[in-house]
């Protein structure tokens, strides 16, 4: 096997990170004050990443992507894991569902969104269906032509600046052995759609300035039109476009950690204690050596996760190790660098602390660890008839 990166993914690795450590970091400290990114810092990062050609480059070149494969595209996620997720927000990556386009939809949302005209969200979190999705109460029923949609959705991140949104509603639901199921449909809901409102959400102590919000639809009217996929495939649309983005989540993870560590290992090589830098100490130097095997074994289970999609082989079970591991490694990594700066590590005149909030969140959004585990137990079992 060659563990090597191509000369063309060495290119994108030094020109993301390059990009992260000009455009991304003399903008943190701010973001972290006011809790928010200026719409013309926004608008400068969005344009700074059409001229490098990187915007929307996890769409083929048919649409007007740059079409990297999986593994290209987990690279680039790595790197934009260093910097502050409210501003990487603007690099420009469109959900890659909107590939399930068709027709009309393709001139209104897909082009529109990857060429960084419009940007989108994708809603289904709900207030009492999180991991549940078959659990969830935001309805839609048949009136006439069209549909109507009541109910809530929260968490739901980037929508402040979202044009229009990709919402999960249940629009039917089936008697089965083990109980009522409900049948799911993906809908295309442009912001300012009547009986559709965008509300701000919860302050969370893990990426300040990149908000998450609350969608609330009151007898909102949408056309089949509007209909993402075919009616009641709501699962086959998520099943064939979504369950990659845990691989974000993990490169993402992996990109912070090395950040993180990088900053410890030189505070380590630097700060003097007893006559001698403190990396001479093992107490310090073991916790190094333990950190950055971590976060090879991480990176490595990543991208191997992410070259199995690019070969057509199954990797469900491996794209939810690397979620898992990754997002816990960064939890341990981030508490380790606070632990070699001591005191200093929880001041924000450092962004460990930031680092350390941040990677919270990361066990929670796109699938629980929990359930990462619950995927990899069935995995397993399942061709043993369990």
């Amino acid at each position: 096997m060659n563990f090597g990166l191509t000369d063309e993914q060495e290119m994108i690795v030094s020109t993301v990170r390059a990009f992260v450590e000009r455009e991304i970091y003399p903008h943190e400290a701010e973001v972290e004050r006011t809790g928010r990114v200026p719409p013309e810092l926004a608008q400068e990062i969005k344009r700074k990443t059409l001229e490098l050609g990187f915007y929307a480059c996890n769409f083929p070149p048919e649409v007007g992507g740059a079409g990297l494969s999986h593994l290209d595209f987990a690279l680039v996620e790595r790197e934009l894991g260093r910097g502050s997720m409210a501003l990487t927000h603007f690099f420009g990556r469109p959900q890659n569902i909107l590939m399930a386009c068709e027709g009309a939809q393709r001139e209104r949302y897909l082009l529109p969104a990857v060429r960084g005209e419009r940007m989108d969200a994708l809603a289904m979190t709900e207030p009492d269906a999180g991991s549940d999705v078959r659990g969830m109460k935001c309805t839609a029923r048949r009136d006439g032509g069209d549909w109507v949609v009541n109910g809530t959705k929260h968490f739901i991140s980037g929508a402040d600046h979202a044009d229009f949104f990709i919402v999960f509603v249940a629009t039917g639901e089936d008697d089965t052995p083990h109980g009522p199921k409900k049948r799911i449909t993906a809908f295309l809901v442009d912001r300012g759609t009547p009986g559709f409102t965008v509300r701000e959400g919860y302050r969370s102590v893990s990426h300040r300035g990149y908000a998450n919000c609350i969608l609330e639809f009151d007898d909102c009217r949408l056309p089949d039109a509007q209909v993402l996929g075919a009616v009641d495939g709501g699962f086959e649309v998520m099943n064939t476009w979504l369950y990659a983005t845990r691989i974000t989540v993990a490169a993402m993870s992996v990109g912070r950690a090395r950040r993180a560590f990088d900053l410890a290992l030189h505070h380590a090589a630097e700060r003097r204690q007893f006559g001698q830098t403190i990396g001479r100490f093992q107490g310090v130097s073991f916790q190094l050596a333990d950190a950055v095997t971590e976060i090879d074994a991480a990176d490595w289970l990543t991208l191997a996760a992410a070259w199995r999609l690019d070969q057509g082989l199954p990797a469900n079970r491996e794209i939810a190790s690397a979620k898992l591991y990754a997002t816990e490694m960064l939890a341990r990594v981030t508490d380790m660098g606070i632990q070699v700066f001591g005191g200093m590590g929880l001041m924000d005149d450092f962004p460990l602390e930031r680092f350390w909030r941040d990677a919270r969140v990361e066990r929670i959004w796109d699938g629980t660890s929990e359930i990462q585990r619950h995927i990899i137990g069935r995995e397993l079992l399942r061709p043993l008839g369990s």
